[in-house]
């Protein structure tokens, strides 16, 4: 299978380096996946699961929280925020701030913005708790 480079970068460092059959990922426009050979593109990412599929046909999943994504000369850039290889997941952590988002997000006494910032903590712990299932994917 075709492959590309792929390099994942977050404010921590690099988070991966090399060749890939794909990557997939939540924009803020929806889901996409990259393939080899395609053509120039940048786009902002939202919060969601990224996929990455290796040319020994290995799957990687990771929590992906914002940054930008872009194909450039058939090489591939994610510039994430925030950025957690399934592996690297605490699955019981990630159910305790869903639990508790979840009781934020059941007071009454909030404004709009702090219910903004509960659902936000809420879908954060959604896509960690996702991600985190699929580990031995």
């Amino acid at each position: 299978m075709a492959t590309f480079p792929l390099k994942i970068l977050t404010p921590d460092g690099i988070a991966f380096e090399g060749d890939v059959v794909s990557i997939s990922c939540r924009t803020i426009c929806g889901q996409v996946e990259l393939l080899a050979r395609h053509i120039d593109y940048c786009t902002a990412l939202g919060m969601g699961e990224a996929h990455l599929k290796l040319e020994d046909g290995t799957l990687r999943s990771a929590a992906c929280m914002g940054g930008m994504l872009s194909m450039l000369s058939g090489e591939c850039r994610l510039l994430a925020t925030t950025f957690e290889w399934a592996d690297d997941i605490d699955k019981e952590r990630a159910e305790r701030s869903k639990a508790h988002a979840e009781a934020e997000l059941a007071r009454k006494d909030m404004d709009e913005h702090e219910i903004k910032l509960a659902e936000a903590r809420l879908k954060r712990a959604l896509v960690r708790s996702s991600v985190a299932s699929r580990r031995n994917s």
